[in-house]
C-alpha cells in the first residue's frame, strides 16, 4: 500500500518544489529589480504612490505558498491519469513535431486567458466573492508577491486548468512547463506596480491586445472591471474594460520621473 503511494508523494514533492522555486525566483526577483535596484530610473513608471506595507507582503507570501500546496495536490491528477494510461496526449503531441509544440503553447495560453476571464468573473459574484476571491483583493495595492495570494477555492479553480487541458488537448510536458513559466512571469509583472509595457507617442499601449500592468492594477483598485489575465479582448467584447483604462495608462507612461515615496508615505 505504502509503496504504491510513494510515486504520488514523490510527484507531489517535486511539483511543490518546482512551483515554490518558480514563485520565489520571480516574485522576489521582480520585487528586487523594480522596487529596489531600478526604483529611481523607473520612478516615472510607478502607478501608485507609496509601497504596500511589509505585513501585506508577508501575508501574500504565506498565502501564495499555501496556494502552491493546492496546485501540487490537484496536479496529482496529471500524474495519476498519465500513470494509468488515461492521458495519452503527451505521447501523441510528441509525434506531431515542433510546429505543434509551439502551436499548442500559444493555444494553451489563449485558452487559459479565457478560463481565467470567465472563472474570474464568476467568483466576483457577490454570493461567491467572500469565499473564493476576497483574499486576493485584500491586496488593494498589489505587489509581485500577490501573484498566488488566493483563497482556497480560487487556488483550486486556477489549478484545474492544466489537468483539464492536458486531458483534452495533446500537449507535451515541456509545453506545460513553458506555459507555467509564462504564467508566473506575467503574473508577477502584472502585480508589480510599475507600468513596464511600451507606449506609442500619444500614450496608448503599443500592444493593445495585451493586458498591461495598469490594466490589472485598475482591477485591484476598482474590482468591477478588467478581468482579463493576458489579453484585453474578452474585456472589450464583454464591455468590462474600465472606461478610464487608456487615460490611466497614459498617465502612468507620461508621468515625469520622481522620487519613490519613502517610509512616511508608506505608513500613511
Amino acid at each position: 500500500m505504502l509503496s504504491s503511494l510513494l510515486p504520488f508523494a514523490e510527484s507531489w514533492l517535486s511539483a511543490a518544489f518546482t512551483d515554490v522555486s518558480r514563485y520565489v525566483i520571480f516574485a522576489v526577483g521582480v520585487w528586487l529589480a523594480l522596487w529596489i535596484v531600478l526604483a529611481a530610473p523607473l520612478a516615472g513608471r510607478k502607478i501608485r504612490e507609496g509601497r504596500p506595507p511589509a505585513r501585506q507582503l508577508l501575508i501574500e507570501f504565506a498565502t501564495s505558498i499555501r496556494s502552491i500546496m493546492i496546485f501540487s495536490t490537484i496536479g496529482l491528477l496529471n500524474f495519476g491519469l498519465f500513470r494509468a494510461g488515461l492521458m495519452p496526449g503527451p505521447h501523441i503531441a510528441r509525434e506531431l513535431g515542433p510546429v505543434w509544440f509551439w502551436t499548442s503553447l500559444v493555444l494553451m495560453i489563449v485558452a487559459h486567458d479565457a478560463w481565467f476571464y470567465w472563472t474570474h468573473r464568476l467568483i466576483h459574484d457577490r454570493r461567491l466573492f467572500r469565499t473564493f476571491h476576497r483574499r486576493h483583493h485584500r491586496s488593494n495595492s498589489p505587489s509581485p508577491f500577490t501573484a498566488y495570494s488566493f483563497d482556497l477555492g480560487e487556488a483550486a479553480i486556477n489549478a484545474l486548468f492544466v489537468p483539464l487541458w492536458m486531458l483534452i488537448v495533446p500537449t507535451q510536458w515541456p509545453v506545460a512547463g513553458l506555459f507555467m513559466l509564462h504564467q508566473i512571469v506575467r503574473n508577477t509583472l502584472g502585480h508589480s506596480g510599475y507600468e513596464l509595457f511600451p507606449a506609442t507617442r500619444d500614450g496608448r499601449p503599443l500592444l493593445p491586445w495585451l493586458t498591461t500592468v495598469t490594466h490589472h492594477d485598475l482591477h485591484h483598485a476598482q474590482a468591477g472591471w478588467n478581468y482579463g489575465l493576458y489579453f484585453t479582448w474578452w474585456d472589450r467584447m464583454m464591455g468590462t474594460e474600465n472606461p478610464r483604462y487608456l487615460e490611466r495608462f497614459a498617465q502612468a507612461v507620461r508621468r515625469p520621473g520622481r522620487a519613490v515615496a519613502g517610509p512616511a508615505a508608506d505608513a500613511a
